[in-house]
């Protein structure tokens, strides 16, 4: 089922992202099914489904990776079919896996990607990058030394070099613990903030939830929903209104416990109460 947007009257911008009709198999095996979707720029659109539903090979078809069977696709008003090179200079791709040089630091990793697309004066757009993902203090240490979530963070700051107008998420908290993936979601609300549009795919409901403007359900090939969450909600009956005490969710005492600041201990009356429950 597909909800689609109501639009206000008048001229509407034209998506940065159309999708229409997508196919694409393997053999006997039909990945996509006729895909149909468009986003908005300077959002964020969450390709939400289970792992196979096809969710990594419409990222392949419009980041020109993978050829379509049938059906088009635009990327910055640029076909992916025919004009192959202007949707590579219009966007940016991070996959599942950080793509970051562990050997060298984090400062390092960020001026030889600048160099090597011959942007001016590297070294300050990688100390402009790093301070907008919050990795200045650790700029000068190697990235071998880095978390989990400051991998991911580089590895986004790395994707923005060239300010590309879109960027795709391909599932970038995969493996991550819930402290980086916080970090994960805060550099991409941050990335929408600033202009940037965002196409993220997930199988974490919770992800889609937290980041999305507009949410996709992919299952089995198809877009079997469309919509805001709100819009979304609405395809529920409407819900029995009970009284129930609120518990802190795990979220809640995560934080609690390790701080703000990450560091395991903290000694807040919520994460005293949590280890010593006496």
């Amino acid at each position: 089922m597909s909800i689609d947007p109501r639009r206000p009257t008048g001229r509407v911008p034209e998506p940065v992202i159309q999708v229409q009709g997508l196919e694409k198999s393997y053999k006997q095996l039909h990945v996509l099914r006729g895909v149909d979707f468009d986003v908005a720029r300077g959002s964020i659109f969450a390709l939400l489904g289970s792992n196979g539903a096809g969710k990594t090979t419409v990222v392949r078809i419009l980041s020109t990776l993978l050829k379509s069977d049938a059906g088009t696709a635009t990327v910055n008003g640029f076909d992916v079919a025919t004009q192959s090179a202007k949707v590579r200079e219009s966007i940016s791709l991070t996959g599942q896996f950080a793509a970051v040089d562990e050997i060298l630091s984090g400062r390092e990793n960020l001026v030889l990607v600048a160099r090597l697309r011959h942007l001016t004066n590297p070294g300050q757009i990688a100390d402009e990058l790093l301070a907008r993902f919050a990795l200045t203090e650790a700029a000068t240490r190697k990235v071998s030394t880095y978390s989990g979530g400051m991998r991911r963070r580089l590895d986004i700051a790395m994707s923005l070099l060239g300010s590309p107008p879109v960027i795709f998420l391909d599932e970038p908290t995969t493996g991550l613990d819930p402290q980086a993936r916080l970090e994960v979601w805060q550099a991409v609300r941050q990335l929408a903030q600033q202009g940037t549009t965002v196409l993220l795919t997930t199988q974490y409901l919770d992800e889609a939830e937290q980041l999305a403007d507009r949410i996709a359900i992919l299952h089995q090939g198809r877009i079997i929903a469309n919509g805001t969450l709100g819009e979304l909600k609405q395809l529920l009956p409407p819900a029995t209104v009970e009284y129930v005490e609120k518990q802190p969710t795990l979220e809640d005492i995560f934080l609690a416990i390790i701080g703000d600041d990450g560091t395991a201990g903290a000694c807040s009356p919520t994460a005293q109460a949590v280890k010593d429950p006496r």
